[in-house]
């Protein structure tokens, strides 16, 4: 049995840096796999729904339905958590809530019909994700 004052000068797990870790997860993977026109909207302080949204594309329905597919799984292995998954039979539009991070993948038609960008920006421009330096 470890001694008490081990444990105690143990610092709690701070939150937001689970928040950043699983918002950082989420675009690696998108990046990864090729994702387009990545945006994410930082909903803190405006939204009590998630911390982060991040919007993206795919070229075709197939390429949306793995994104998202692969997504889910390395968040499940990554942090133990089981997001909800909505739209993938079809995967025009796919809707995956993380919890603190919430993302939607679209086919380019369908993404421009809804403009999530414009709803969800409070105002402000949305930021593009910078691509990962080094990728072609």
């Amino acid at each position: 049995m470890p001694a008490l004052s081990a444990i105690a000068a143990e610092p709690p797990a701070d939150p937001a840096d689970s928040i950043d870790a699983l918002h950082r997860l989420v675009l690696d993977s998108l990046d990864d796999d090729q994702a387009v026109e990545m945006v994410s909207i930082p909903l803190a302080g405006k939204s009590s729904i998630a911390d982060y949204m991040v919007v993206a594309s795919g070229r075709s329905s197939r390429q949306v339905g793995s994104m998202a597919s692969k997504l889910v799984d390395k968040i499940k292995a990554e942090t133990g958590r089981s997001p909800r998954v909505e739209g993938m039979p079809v995967a025009d539009w796919v809707l995956i809530d993380a919890g603190d991070v919430i993302v939607h993948l679209f086919r380019p038609e369908v993404r421009s019909f809804y403009n999530l960008e414009r709803m969800w920006a409070f105002g402000d421009a949305p930021r593009p994700v910078p691509e990962v330096a080094g990728t072609a």
